[in-house]
């Protein structure tokens, strides 16, 4: 589920929602449900688009550490460094999104630019292309999970599309109400949804420990030697694991700068990387073991 856009002034103000009359831990909690949604569906296919590119000349070891590590390091870097640390201070009264972000640079220069002005239109274009598939992308992904079902994936494929169209419409009929509405509904159901990503991480971790291992960048960097021109379309992949992640600037408005950093640094976060690791080190042991057997 993406986050509604907040990139103009009057779409921070659609909610009836003001950051200050709420308390910390009611707007980091809608924050899951509004900003988070998207990011948070991504455990759900990232890491198997990304281990599918890899070539078959490099090993299965190497394939998962190399995508846990790239993976990791894409969410601190791009996520936490790049919008939490840096690009959240750049607000314009508490607003953030593509526009925010040409106020800032037309106040800076002390006039209006037109080449400001052009980059800005064609960021809010860019942001609403992402607006429009993104949500397909996300919904489509969570309930492709019904073809794997045992015994029911054959019967329940042909539903996958059908079902995706009537949650989003359901979905943007709801958006219609204000983010208020939305963060009071979804926040406690994307509380739970990290909770579950988190456990479900943390009791496969201890399949293979040495997952942790994809701690450290090297073994992102080896991966993407290894594979040589075809690393570029792994970190095409790696980089689904970051979707969303602008919807932390874009909607800074809505809840406020500090509790949408706080629900990331100390709870989201957290829950993804286990996660991560979890399908690692539960991928490790299942590849090493080979092919299973013909029961012939």
């Amino acid at each position: 589920m993406a986050g509604p856009a907040s990139d103009a002034q009057e779409a921070a103000e659609d909610s009836h929602h003001h950051p200050q009359s709420e308390s910390f831990a009611a707007l980091a909690l809608g924050a899951m449900g509004v900003v988070f949604g998207d990011i948070g569906t991504s455990p759900l296919y990232a890491m198997r688009e990304a281990l599918a590119h890899t070539r078959n000349t490099v090993s299965n070891e190497v394939a998962v550490l190399g995508v846990v590590s790239l993976v990791t390091w894409a969410l601190i870097l791009i996520v936490t460094v790049k919008y939490v640390v840096f690009l959240m201070r750049a607000d314009n009264k508490g607003e953030g999104g593509t526009l925010a972000l040409m106020a800032l640079a037309q106040r800076s220069l002390g006039r209006r630019s037109t080449a400001v002005f052009f980059l800005g239109i064609i960021g809010a274009a860019l942001f609403y292309g992402d607006g429009i598939i993104t949500p397909a992308v996300s919904v489509l992904g969570a309930l492709e999970g019904m073809r794997d079902a045992p015994g029911l994936g054959q019967t329940l494929a042909p539903y996958v599309l059908p079902a995706s169209a009537v949650i989003l419409v359901i979905l943007f009929l709801a958006q219609s109400r204000g983010t208020a509405s939305m963060a009071k509904f979804f926040g406690p159901i994307t509380l739970a949804w990290f909770i579950v990503l988190g456990a479900l991480g943390a009791i496969h971790i201890s399949d293979a420990p040495s997952i942790l291992r994809g701690l450290s960048p090297h073994y992102g960097v080896l991966f993407l030697f290894n594979n040589g021109w075809l690393g570029f379309v792994i970190l095409g992949s790696v980089f689904l694991a970051v979707t969303g992640a602008e919807a932390l600037y874009a909607d800074m408005g809505h809840f406020g700068k500090k509790p949408i950093q706080a629900a990331w640094l100390f709870f989201v976060l957290p829950a993804l990387l286990l996660n991560y690791f979890g399908q690692g080190a539960w991928s490790l042991p299942i590849q090493r073991r080979g092919p299973i057997p013909s029961s012939k």
